[in-house]
């Protein structure tokens, strides 16, 4: 009587489905990290994009106004917009002693570009 159960049942075992539930649950474990270390990154070069593009609106600014000096108000008056959550800062506002910063909250960098245009970290 046995046989005939075990012959005519199609399906899988409560072993092969818990096997398949560990296998994904192992594999989630792995790539959740990985997507978080992603979005950091994204962050990380959101907050660089931004501090670049400040820094050509700054130059933009210079341009104009060669003896002023650069506050935040005046980048945005020459059309720079930051991204969502991006916070960019002017250190020093003089032209030969340009700096600004821009971090964002999710990311794990801050950012600083002197008036060479070099970028730091």
């Amino acid at each position: 009587m046995l046989k005939k159960f075990k012959k005519k049942e199609k399906g899988f075992t409560l072993i092969e489905l818990m096997i398949v539930i560990a296998i994904i649950g192992i594999l989630a474990a792995i790539a959740v990290p990985q997507f978080q270390a992603y979005r950091t990154r994204g962050y990380n070069a959101q907050a660089r994009s931004d501090l670049k593009n400040a820094y050509t609106a700054a130059q933009a600014f210079f341009t104009d106004s060669p003896n002023a000096t650069l506050t935040s108000a005046d980048l945005t008056n020459v059309g720079f917009r930051t991204s969502s959550s991006v916070i960019v800062q002017v250190i020093d506002g003089s032209v030969a002693g340009l700096s600004l910063s821009a971090n964002h909250p999710n990311g794990n960098i801050a950012y600083v570009i002197n008036s060479n245009g070099q970028i730091t970290p």
